[in-house]
C-alpha cells in the first residue's frame, strides 16, 4: 500500500472510490432511498482539499483504493453544496481542523487503510498547529472513528439536497 498527496490529475479515481465505498459499505447503515443519494450528493470532491494539500490517496498495485484528508478550512461535509464561511480559514489556536471525505473500497475495507489515512491526517493538522479535530461521520464509519479516540459530540439528524434524511454523527477529538 501507499500513501501519498492527491493531486488534480486523480479526482476521477477518487469519485470512483467514493461511489464504490458508498455503494458497497454505506449501503449496510443507509436505506437504498439514501445510498441512491448520497451517490449523488456525496461522492463528489471539494477540490480545495487537494490545492490545499491535505487529501491523501491510497495505490494498491496502481489502483486508488482509499482516500481521506484534512481540512483548516470551515467546511465540515463531503459534497457538492456549499454554505457561507466553507472556503475561511479556521485558526489553529481556537478551532478544530476538519477530517474529510474519508472512504475505503469494500473489497480492502477492514485492513487498517482506513486508520492509516487518518492518522496521516491526524499528524500533518497537528504539525500545522491544530490542537483539536472535528468530523461529521456517515453511519458506515462511525466505529471506526469511536475506535480510532473520537468522541461524539451530537447525532445529526442530517438532509441531503433532495430532502433525504441522512443521519450523521459529529465527532471530535483532541491532539496530544
Amino acid at each position: 500500500m501507499n500513501l501519498r498527496h492527491a493531486t488534480l490529475a486523480d479526482i476521477e479515481e477518487i469519485e470512483r472510490v467514493m461511489r464504490e465505498s458508498i455503494a458497497g459499505i454505506s449501503s449496510r447503515t443507509y436505506d437504498a432511498r439514501q445510498v441512491e443519494s448520497s451517490l449523488k450528493y456525496v461522492a463528489h470532491l471539494d477540490r480545495e482539499l487537494v490545492t490545499d494539500d491535505t487529501y491523501f490517496v491510497v495505490e494498491a498495485d496502481g489502483e486508488i483504493v482509499a482516500c481521506g484528508g484534512w481540512s483548516k478550512r470551515g467546511r465540515l461535509y463531503a459534497g457538492n453544496g456549499s454554505a457561507s464561511g466553507d472556503a475561511r480559514l479556521l485558526d489553529p489556536s481556537t478551532e478544530a481542523a476538519r477530517i474529510r471525505a474519508m472512504f475505503v473500497v469494500p473489497r480492502v475495507e477492514r485492513r487498517g487503510i482506513g486508520r492509516m489515512v487518518l492518522q496521516a491526517c491526524e499528524q500533518e493538522a497537528h504539525a500545522a498547529g491544530f490542537q483539536e479535530l472535528e468530523l461529521m461521520a456517515m453511519l458506515s464509519g462511525h466505529a471506526m472513528y469511536l475506535a480510532s479516540g473520537y468522541r461524539d459530540v451530537e447525532e445529526v439528524a442530517g438532509s441531503l439536497e433532495d430532502g433525504t434524511p441522512f443521519p450523521l454523527f459529529r465527532m471530535r477529538k483532541r491532539l496530544v
